[in-house]
């Protein structure tokens, strides 16, 4: 099959791609906003964003905290951010030691503080790891902002901000959750650097 034919796999995958992000620019431009400004708002004021996610979206946490670490686009001093898949040793003492299901959760009762905000990112919003994560934080006074799809109903119901691609294709919900956490890269920036 010729790459120029209109239903080869590139270019199914990127009108696909091209519909869903037409659609999350028309109907979550404000939850996204909202989410930047709570992020913003936690660096502003002293805090620091731990990040978690499984599989793909512990190496979209990892790149969200590597972008505030480092930059997006323009200089500016470092940014405090946490991710929390990052240390293996940690990852397999807690997974051995704990369970699966608390890997995260251990982690922001360590490192989480009132004024601190978690960033939660589930593709499908039902991971358990994730929801004990976002239920301690919620405990301890921190604010949960989280990025899931169609699913992702008990991720949202204890979230402070939920971003909710609207589809439950997970490869979609992945390409178009980096989209949105370089959004909140830009926003975090715009408030810090003005």
């Amino acid at each position: 099959m010729s790459s120029s034919q209109p239903d080869s796999v590139f270019r199914t995958n990127m009108a696909n791609l091209e519909a869903m992000a037409r659609t999350v620019a028309n109907t979550l431009e404000g939850v996204v906003e909202a989410a930047g400004d709570c992020l913003a708002t936690c660096i502003a004021s002293g805090g620091k964003i731990l990040a978690c996610g499984n599989g793909g979206s512990a190496a979209d946490a990892q790149h969200f905290v590597a972008e505030l670490v480092g930059r997006l686009k323009i200089e500016r001093r470092a940014l405090p951010g946490i991710s929390l898949s990052s240390d293996p040793s940690i990852v397999t003492c807690l997974a051995n030691d704990y369970g699966y299901d608390q890997l995260f959760s251990r982690q922001v009762e360590a490192f989480g503080r009132p004024n601190d905000v978690l960033l939660a990112i589930s593709t499908s919003g039902k991971s358990p790891n994730i929801l004990n994560a976002a239920r301690v934080a919620r405990e301890l006074g921190l604010k949960v902002v989280s990025l899931t799809g169609s699913g992702g109903e008990a991720l949202a119901a204890i979230s402070d901000h939920c971003v909710r691609i609207p589809t439950h294709d997970t490869q979609c919900i992945q390409e178009l959750h980096m989209a949105v956490l370089h959004v909140l890269c830009a926003s975090i920036d715009k408030r810090v650097v003005g």
